[in-house]
């Protein structure tokens, strides 16, 4: 199997006084969705935030495809995708433009970038709106633009934070069929969300963070294992209240 991403002991934060993240290490391999779960504060943002390349390790190292960050600053950023939380766009700028851009940025071919642009415009109902300025878009729409952008790209590996948020029923069936397509096409996918049915149907591993540390991750069967939960029985959710709040469910 292929790593596209490892985070090895990461301890970091915003403060060396003070670290958030406490020896965090996990791999996600080609051809997996990994589902990064926590409560708020637990530091999935922090870590996300690291892999990004946004913040620095106070130890540790993160690599993407096999590169470190200060080794190939261009070679690392080209190897990943992400959508944030909250869709940021520029208001001057259509539809088009802003995919247009995210093709240049990734040196998509001019074929291929035909060919991803319309099947994302058709399959996410922007067609109409592809003339259309970031200013003048719903948050949904807006959203669905970051989403497009990043499926454009093609990258080896998929960071998405939170990406149901604004999206409607078809938006996110869609975006959820794309990433099992993108899955199957050998990406890795880290997707962090709060909706824990949605991340047991499509993750195959998880990885449970709480307050900043690796409590749990694996199959279903390792957290449940981790969560004292018999191997056959109970929910993601039911083991993810059990490892958060230290009891029963």
């Amino acid at each position: 199997m292929t790593t596209i991403l490892s985070v090895n002991q990461l301890t970091g934060g915003y403060s060396p006084r003070r670290p958030v993240l406490h020896d965090v290490s996990f791999q996600l391999e080609a051809g997996e969705m990994v589902g990064l779960i926590g409560l708020n504060g637990a530091g999935k943002s922090t870590t996300i935030k690291h892999i990004l390349g946004l913040m620095t390790p106070h130890q540790g190292e993160v690599k993407v495809a096999g590169v470190k960050l200060e080794e190939s600053p261009e070679q690392y950023r080209e190897a990943f995708a992400y959508v944030p939380e909250t869709p940021l766009l520029f208001d001057e700028l259509t539809v088009e433009e802003h995919l247009r851009l995210s093709g240049m940025a990734y040196n998509v071919n001019e074929e291929d970038y035909n060919r991803r642009v319309n099947q994302l415009l058709v399959q996410y109902q922007m067609l109409p709106k592809r003339k259309a300025f970031a200013s003048h878009l719903s948050k949904g729409m807006r959203q669905k633009v970051m989403i497009m952008s990043s499926l454009l790209a093609a990258p080896p590996l998929y960071i998405i934070d939170e990406p149901f948020l604004g999206l409607d029923p078809l938006g996110i069936r869609s975006l959820l069929n794309q990433l099992v397509e993108v899955k199957e096409q050998g990406a890795a996918i880290l997707m962090s969300s709060h909706i824990l049915s949605t991340v047991e149907a499509y993750c195959d591993r998880y990885i449970v963070m709480h307050h900043g540390r690796i409590v749990a991750q694996g199959n279903m069967a390792a957290i449940r294992a981790a969560a004292g939960l018999d191997a056959r029985g109970g929910s993601l959710e039911d083991a993810f209240y059990t490892l958060v709040a230290g009891g029963e469910v």
